[in-house]
């Protein structure tokens, strides 16, 4: 008969020890990822104004975070050597990306002129169709999102055992939704401070500039930097 001595561990730990051991994956996941995603680019933009719309948000966050989704599982099954291997699929990437978020940016510029559109009341709503067509082009044609998810994620995913990849890959998931939902449905605490046209003014050329100085940016890095 074995005896316990007054050292021994209590049961609840010992059944508690292979629970942290997904739970550590799938935080250093949820951390990494919740770091990259929470930044200003063309997609929380898009978000964000919809959100302040209260236009299909329920559609585009979920769209947003299976996206994300796809591209962290992709990105941890090794998906990143593949396109680091075929550079011309990346300058392509980019050169469709810069494009359209050249076009999106002075479009945001010219509605930034006109102050008669700019309260959500008076402003022209969106179809479903456009809006989901929209964020799929800020989303799939933005080479940066692919460096973030698949590359950075999957590199990183690599210091994981490959039974606790899954784990990770969920946790990294898990902060890209609560991130688009908390963007989404949170924007409407700021509609106080759009309720007059000159804060959307400001904002949509807030939106304009950026849009195309990640155009430029996408042009300098995916392309020109290429030649």
């Amino acid at each position: 008969m074995i005896k316990k001595n007054k050292f021994s561990l209590p049961v609840g730990i010992l059944y508690a020890t292979p629970m942290m051991s997904y739970l550590i994956p799938f935080c250093v996941g949820f951390a990494l990822s919740a770091s990259l995603i929470v930044a200003i680019g063309a997609q929380n933009l898009f978000l964000l104004r919809q959100g302040l719309k209260r236009e299909h948000i329920g559609v585009i966050v979920l769209f947003c975070g299976l996206s994300d989704a796809i591209l962290i599982i992709a990105g941890v099954s090794g998906m990143g050597a593949f396109l680091t291997a075929i550079p011309q699929v990346s300058t392509a990437f980019a050169l469709g990306g810069a494009l359209f978020l050249a076009w999106y940016g002075i479009k945001s510029l010219l509605r930034a002129k006109a102050q008669d559109s700019m309260t959500v009341l008076q402003g022209q709503p969106i179809s479903l169709k456009k809006a989901l067509a929209t964020v799929a082009a800020f989303t799939w044609l933005n080479p940066h999102v692919y460096l973030d998810t698949v590359l950075l994620m999957g590199t990183a995913a690599t210091a994981q055992p490959i039974a606790l990849r899954p784990f990770f890959a969920a946790g990294a998931a898990s902060a890209s939704f609560l991130w688009f939902a908390s963007l989404g449905y949170g924007a409407r605490l700021l509609q106080p401070l759009f309720a007059s046209p000159r804060s959307w003014q400001i904002l949509d050329l807030l939106i304009g500039c950026i849009m195309l100085a990640l155009a430029a940016l996408l042009l300098w890095q995916g392309v020109l930097h290429t030649l």
